[in-house]
């Protein structure tokens, strides 16, 4: 879907309109529709429609900035996110069942690697989800809608480091024990991470540190070497831009020759630098594994099985291979089994769980040859889904439920345990 710029512009009505503007799809049900090949065309022009009838409609600004941004059209997606949220700062996301449950998501603006997105989660289930949005240098609200559950689903960057530590103290003033406590989210960052993770039994992180283009220019010149800046710095090494996700800009960097051609292509100020680590198994295959960590308990997510070091998932050629669905498929069922996953690195697992102290928290790993995990990111707001087509991937939809019924718990236990602090 190819979108121009869009300006709404009201225009008289000829028929009366409804009493409420049709409910949100939310992220959830929208990606879904993207991943299995759906026209959206159809569906931003229904949506591009109802905000020129009703500039007022939220719901409709809200749901085709989230079609913008599954395109890749950030700019515009943002635009009109902004001009969603121009209209009202609560978006509710009502439950496929009888609601039983009222989660209050605390979000910020952004793309959609900016919160946690929960509406997968939800889906399909009796929670009612409530997404408050709140921005980065504003005074936050003294009162929070109607809920019964409160997540903090911001994840951490650089522009809401910020915002993080306000609603780590605004949680004092609004008395609900927050699920996902700001303050621990901060712990996530790539260079905080590998500062509160060092020494867990049986996890090998890398050290991570902050570069500008000057500290760089020092490698390029050999005026300082890999080992000056890193504890276990050597060449190869990998670099990505601050905030960057999704592989966008992630290079490894052989010589100061490849590291010179690098910042001749990348426009930014900073980059997070640490050494390259060789996982290859010993097929030469690269393994990416995707597990969540909800109320200290380890599930899976995704196994990426790739020729290349740098595993995405959806670009590992899943689809297209029965064999590394079946290694996949394994990996799920053996998952808690003597010698599955979670077994295996239950010492590592349950360290990171300790360390960052998040109730909900995503992990991309890989095992090492000497049987260590080794930790690439976490993220309490990576994607936990099961959009993969159950034809192809029968074997998700029953691990994805483990993870609902996780999440769902969860959402329980905090709860049981408001009334008690609120007493």
């Amino acid at each position: 879907m190819n979108m121009p710029c869009i300006e709404f512009q009201p225009r008289p009505h000829t028929a009366a309109e409804p009493s409420e503007p049709p409910a949100l799809m939310g992220l959830a049900r929208l990606m879904a529709m993207a991943f299995q090949g759906t026209d959206l065309m159809p569906l931003a022009q229904t949506l591009i429609a109802r905000a020129t009838d009703d500039e007022h409609d939220a719901n409709a600004l809200m749901d085709l900035s989230t079609l913008l941004l599954l395109q890749g059209l950030r700019d515009i997606g943002l635009a009109t996110q902004a001009q969603a949220l121009a209209c009202q700062r609560v978006f509710d996301l009502p439950a496929a069942h009888t609601p039983a449950l009222r989660l209050l998501a605390v979000m910020t603006p952004g793309d959609l690697m900016t919160n946690a997105p929960l509406a997968f989660l939800a889906e399909r289930s009796d929670v009612a989800l409530t997404m408050l949005y709140v921005q980065p240098g504003e005074p936050l609200p003294h009162w929070l809608p109607p809920h019964d559950a409160l997540w903090i689903a911001v994840s951490e960057s650089d522009p809401v480091r910020g915002l993080l530590e306000d609603l780590s103290l605004a949680c004092v003033d609004w008395g609900t024990p927050a699920i996902n406590h700001p303050a621990r989210t901060l712990r996530t960052g790539r260079t905080q991470a590998c500062a509160e993770l060092h020494g867990v039994p049986g996890l090998h992180i890398p050290q991570t540190i902050r570069a500008d283009r000057a500290l760089l220019q020092r490698l390029v010149r050999c005026e300082s070497d890999p080992a000056e800046l890193l504890s276990d710095g050597a060449w190869p090494l990998i670099i990505r831009p601050v905030d960057s996700h999704a592989g966008r800009g992630l290079e490894k960097l052989t010589s100061p020759f490849d590291l010179t051609r690098y910042l001749a292509t990348m426009p930014d100020a900073e980059f997070f630098l640490s050494r390259f680590v060789d996982y290859a198994s010993a097929d030469g295959q690269f393994r990416k594994f995707r597990v969540v960590l909800v109320d200290g308990v380890a599930y899976a997510v995704h196994l990426g099985v790739s020729s290349h070091w740098m595993v995405h998932y959806l670009n590992a050629g899943m689809t297209e291979s029965a064999a590394k669905r079946a290694e996949e498929e394994r990996f799920m069922a053996e998952f808690d089994t003597d010698t599955g996953f979670a077994r295996r690195h239950a010492a590592a697992l349950r360290g990171i769980g300790e360390r960052i102290g998040l109730d909900y928290l995503v992990i991309d790993c890989a095992e090492m040859p000497d049987g260590d995990l080794l930790v690439f990111e976490i993220d309490p707001g990576a994607a936990v889904h099961s959009m993969d087509p159950p034809d192809l991937f029968p074997y998700k939809r029953p691990a994805m439920e483990k993870v609902r019924t996780a999440f769902r718990a969860l959402l329980e236990r905090s709860v049981a345990v408001r009334p008690h602090l609120l007493a």
